[in-house]
């Protein structure tokens, strides 16, 4: 927490934090009380973002359906859930078929979201999108049908950049653009530039754009991502053997959420490090991270294992 306001403002947010099973100090022991636990954090993370952050959020099913309200409540979208499947060899081997009382285990839970936009309107409240964009083309005075011929469309402008029903599409800057050249030209008169996002400027397409989460798209990628645990010379072991840190995270799933959610130079927030697989991932693929890690032992670990991805030059370890 004391770190968050000395961190650049993040493009990606990894959360692999407490899944409610009191595995460190402060730690809840149940996922009964993680709302509580994760609140303040998502806050932060709110207040730190910007409108294109997008928020990873790693649990258990139950530890994520018991946190969810929080950042809800805090300023975070749900967009989508992913599953990583770890696969039968999880557990093979392990399950006592006369005991059991379920269906064994093998699964984790990543959840997208994205930071909630609003704008204001003359009043000053602080509108959704979707609203607020409706709510510019309507202070104009102008039918609603003329968005359409001043976006070059037949019905795309009002069947989906300003309808407010779920067919509501986040349009692209060059239409809004489009839409604030229209309203100057045959609405009415005003002082506030119609679509301006700070109220003063008129708006641009790269500004506009800037004002969704970003989202490269994979085909034939689903939200079930089947992955083995971490094995090999990847896995960070004891000096005396055994696994440093029994959740260690794949690489390959920590490079696919940045992937999708960021560009080179972008900046990647991991706030509860462990060995900071995110870091890690985030230097592989040329971003620039910030990791945050209480557990002394884990953050020495840590530290090494940056190193190893990076040149020491572009590291800076603070214990």
């Amino acid at each position: 927490m004391k770190f968050y306001d000395k961190w650049d403002p993040p493009t990606v947010i990894i959360s692999d934090g407490p899944y409610g099973l009191g595995k460190f100090p402060g730690e809840p022991h149940t996922p009964d009380r993680l709302a509580e636990w994760y609140a303040p954090h998502a806050a932060a993370w709110a207040k730190h973002s910007e409108p294109f952050t997008t928020l990873w959020f790693w649990n258990s099913e139950l530890g994520w359906a018991k946190s969810h309200p929080a950042l809800e409540m805090h300023g975070w979208q749900y967009e989508e859930a992913v599953i990583w499947d770890k696969g039968i060899a999880h557990i093979a081997g392990n399950v006592n078929s006369r005991t059991i009382r379920g269906v064994p285990v093998v699964t984790e839970i990543a959840v997208r979201y994205t930071r909630k936009a609003t704008l204001p309107n003359l009043e000053g409240d602080e509108l959704p999108l979707k609203e607020w964009l409706r709510y510019e083309w309507q202070r104009s005075g102008l039918p609603m049908s003329q968005s359409n011929a001043a976006c070059g469309v037949a019905n795309a402008a009002t069947r989906k950049y300003l309808t407010q029903c779920h067919l509501w599409y986040f349009p692209p800057g060059e239409a809004v653009v489009a839409m604030a050249k229209w309203c100057t030209e045959y609405g009415f008169k005003t002082d506030r530039p119609y679509f301006s996002i700070d109220g003063i400027m008129k708006p641009t397409a790269d500004a506009w754009n800037q004002m969704r989460a970003k989202w490269l798209h994979v085909h034939a990628l689903t939200n079930v991502w089947q992955e083995p645990p971490v094995h090999g010379s990847e896995r960070v072991k004891r000096s005396e053997g055994g696994y440093f840190h029994a959740n260690q995270k794949p690489l390959t799933l920590m490079e696919r959420q940045i992937n999708a959610s960021s560009d080179k130079g972008d900046v990647v927030w991991e706030p509860f490090g462990g060995l900071m697989s995110a870091s890690v991932a985030a230097a592989k693929l040329g971003r620039r991270s910030f990791a945050a890690e209480v557990n002394v032992e884990f953050f020495e670990a840590a530290t090494i294992r940056m190193r190893n991805a990076l040149p020491v030059r572009l590291l800076k370890a603070v214990s």
